[in-house]
């Protein structure tokens, strides 16, 4: 099976995935997008595990759903010691350089990964080591916030190979890495 990093994530028109408080609502100003099937269920069929950054983590358990994921999730995290008891069966910590990590989850059996979190998709990046990005883009401006992207060391050249309109408003966009510098490790 090939190894794969894939990213599924929202942004906001001028590219922001939190407002300036860290906050998602602006993610609900088209509440009737959640009402329709925008590709994420057939996405999550398509990978093995979910390797989250901290906040993320810290983030999704703040929502007051119950826990959203079925497959396994990895939190990377420096500083992060412990889970809640309620989690221990669905996620693990982990932690070291982007290499080890991929490492330890690889021999895991886990291949195709979602990688969620800002911090984590602009380190991903840096290290050329995303595959796929499924970019969804909400028609709002924020002015300011946590933004997805981060500078690069180089550039990195992506092709959009689909694109879709939802509501007649928000638009979806797949890249996929157009030149592989390095196989993933």
């Amino acid at each position: 099976m090939q190894k794969k990093n894939s990213v599924f994530i929202a942004t906001s028109l001028d590219g922001y995935i939190a407002d300036k408080n860290g906050g998602l609502e602006w993610l609900d100003t088209i509440p009737e997008i959640n009402q329709i099937d925008t590709g994420y269920d057939a996405f999550i069929d398509e990978i093995d595990a979910l390797l989250m950054g901290r906040v993320t983590f810290e983030t999704v358990c703040g929502f007051d759903i119950e826990w959203p994921y079925k497959k396994t999730v990895f939190v990377l995290s420096n500083s992060l010691n412990e889970l809640p008891e309620k989690l221990k069966d669905k996620v693990q910590l982990i932690n070291g350089s982007l290499s080890e990590v991929l490492h330890i989850i690889h021999q895991k059996g886990y291949k195709r990964l979602y990688i969620d979190g800002g911090r984590l998709i602009q380190s991903f990046l840096k290290e050329d080591l995303i595959d796929e990005m499924i970019i969804t883009v909400i028609p709002i401006l924020l002015g300011g916030g946590t933004p997805l992207f981060s500078e690069l060391s180089q550039e990195l050249e992506f092709e959009c190979k689909e694109s879709k309109l939802y509501l007649e408003k928000i638009v979806q966009n797949r890249f996929v890495r157009k030149t592989q510098l390095s196989q993933n490790i």
